[in-house]
């Protein structure tokens, strides 16, 4: 099953390009899903027919989803959500405002990705294509599944034998209800179900794609993104520039616009080496419905399969070079000054800007020392001594 996730600043089009891309696929002859977790719900607009919480068929092949997030949230964070009410209740908060407190900022965005792993187990889908929220939520939701992992494995089974063992006395001492084995068996539910997620994303049949508009602040956000998929292992495979004025010479006004994107469409191809870099002229009205949005999305991939898998290795890989070992992490558009690493026992935290990956050596490496490191073509290098394993 192919996966594609589709995101971009808020405003530049994401939305039309993977509804275009779903209609090619299905168009293909391919069993076709794209849905929605962005709260903004925009497939609907774009195909221009009502769809529901559950895949809804908008063409032969075609079906679309906009994820009710907040039935997931309910299925998902009820034992939690329970728990906490009961706490900030002793606390004596009112209920009204004890309810909106337990949902946590970001929640029901990150709990409509596991939409995602249902679909995919279902087995129906040659192809799952996912319009996400814009650039920052993206990366705070992909980020998410593997923090949570660090705190599953080292805090959480700490945390919970001395809650065990300890919470008659708390209860009694502080009055405060104590989490029983439903949270912590609802936690680590949803724990699992997210590493499924990421298992799926970061997967051979996975990527990203990122849509963008010429503009310099929207090319710098692209940019950035780029940078933090490659730190959390997502290939990315390709960019979109959407909304590109075709060459005008009869109206000055027009042609300003051609010549100041021709000059950042310059740099979106230096920024992006290595990557397709398909563009998408200006239309002359509002693409909605199946039909246009199958001609907008030919009109950007031309001849190319838009559901290609990216060639070449991921972002992050070890390799086995002689007497040593290297361990590769891709960070396009960073230099040496703007990475820094550090070792912490078994794993490494990489730090670019202000995200941070705690990166879990494999058990080979972990019992080895560092013997140097650098960042060079634009590509994380830590080499590992050798020793016995």
């Amino acid at each position: 099953m192919r996966l594609i996730l589709f995101t971009g600043k808020g405003g530049v089009g994401k939305s039309t390009v993977a509804a275009g891309t779903a209609a090619l696929a299905a168009r293909r002859g391919l069993r076709t899903l794209v849905l929605s977790t962005d709260a903004a719900h925009s497939l609907a607009d774009a195909y221009g027919v009502p769809v529901g919480a559950e895949p809804t068929q908008v063409a032969p092949l075609l079906h679309v989803q906009q994820v009710d997030a907040q039935r997931r949230f309910e299925e998902s964070w009820a034992d939690i959500q329970g728990y906490l009410l009961s706490v900030l209740d002793v606390a004596g908060v009112d209920p009204v405002a004890a309810e909106e407190l337990t949902v946590v900022p970001g929640a029901e965005e990150v709990l409509a990705l596991l939409e995602l792993r249902k679909q995919a187990h279902t087995g129906t889908w040659d192809v799952v294509l996912i319009d996400c929220a814009p650039t920052a939520e993206t990366l705070r939701l992909l980020a998410l599944p593997e923090a949570l992992g660090w705190y599953m494995q080292r805090v959480f089974p700490v945390e919970r034998r001395v809650v065990k063992a300890l919470k008659p006395v708390l209860t009694k001492a502080a009055g405060v209800p104590m989490p029983g084995d439903s949270v912590f068996d609802a936690i680590e539910r949803l724990h699992q179900e997210l590493s499924q997620v990421r298992e799926l994303l970061a997967g051979p049949q996975a990527s990203v794609r990122l849509v963008l508009t010429p503009e310099k602040v929207v090319v710098a956000e692209a940019r950035r993104a780029y940078t933090t998929l490659s730190l959390f292992g997502y290939r990315v495979d390709g960019v979109v520039a959407n909304r590109v004025f075709p060459a005008d010479d009869a109206d000055p006004w027009r042609a300003g616009w051609v010549a100041a994107q021709r000059e950042v469409m310059a740099e979106v191809n230096a920024s992006f080496a290595g990557l397709p870099v398909w563009t998408s002229l200006y239309q002359g009205a509002e693409p909605v419905g199946e039909e246009v949005l199958a001609e907008v999305a030919a009109g950007i991939y031309a001849h190319e399969d838009p559901l290609r898998l990216p060639e070449g290795e991921g972002p992050f890989r070890v390799q086995r070079s002689g007497s040593r070992t290297v361990l590769r992490l891709a960070l396009p558009n960073v230099e040496r000054d703007d990475v820094d690493l550090a070792r912490h026992g078994d794993e490494l935290v990489v730090t670019v800007g202000s995200y941070r990956r705690l990166l879990s050596l494999p058990s080979g490496l972990a019992r080895r020392p560092v013997r140097a490191a650098r960042v060079d073509n634009q590509q994380l290098q830590v080499i590992f001594e050798e020793g016995a394993e």
